[in-house]
């Protein structure tokens, strides 16, 4: 598995692996998966990477940001910046599913849980080895303990005011580069409309 679940093709060669060497009712570890997307709080964060392209010891180098934003960003997040629920936008069942799968689009409605500002999403996933006589799994959530994955931010233009209860919509798709595979083409639309900010937005990135 690789960051973003995805990343590198690395469960290519798991299915590639299991299609030519798994015997009938052979198992596989882990043999379920899930992406889940949520909303976060990261002003500072953004303003240190993103912005900060801006100025660059009195050099405006904003064409640079435009590159940046586009580079979805691996890392912790805290969990105090969640501000949404979290939404699962990506089911695999290793055993059976195809490399077409791992390609996918998905729509997504975040609620915010409390009042406060978005400047991205943030991505993750679980998995759960259900093949065993006691299941058991992990998570690489920001709720959770650190991982190897981290988390997966994706920054917008412009970040969002939100109140609780406010709805942010949107539809996340994924696929492999068509130059480089182990890179990963996101696209990413957001449509919100709240009592002190709205936006339509789209936005493509590369994870790479």
């Amino acid at each position: 598995m690789g960051y973003f679940l995805l990343y590198e093709s690395m469960l290519d060669t798991v299915l590639y692996a299991r299609d030519k060497w798994l015997v009938k009712d052979g198992i596989i570890f882990p043999d379920k998966a899930v992406m889940y997307l949520g909303a976060v709080e990261d002003g500072n964060v953004k303003r240190d990477r993103i912005d900060f392209w801006k100025n660059v010891y009195g050099f405006d180098m904003s064409p640079l940001k435009e590159i940046a934003i586009k580079e979805p960003v691996v890392d912790v997040v805290n969990s105090n910046a969640i501000v949404t629920d979290f939404v699962p936008i990506l089911h695999l069942d290793i055993l059976t599913c195809t490399k077409e799968d791992l390609q996918f689009s998905s729509a997504f409605e975040l609620e915010a849980k409390r009042n406060d500002y978005v400047h991205g999403l943030v991505a993750f996933f679980e998995c759960a080895f259900t093949q065993v006589h006691k299941p058991i799994g992990f998570s690489t959530s920001p709720l959770c303990r650190y991982t190897h994955w981290k988390q997966t931010l994706f920054y917008l233009e412009d970040g969002l005011t939100v109140c609780t209860g406010e709805t942010i919509r949107g539809e996340i798709g994924c696929k492999p580069n068509k130059k480089n595979p182990r890179d990963l083409d996101i696209d990413l639309s957001i449509s919100f409309q709240g009592r002190y900010s709205s936006i339509e937005e789209k936005m493509d990135y590369r994870l790479r």
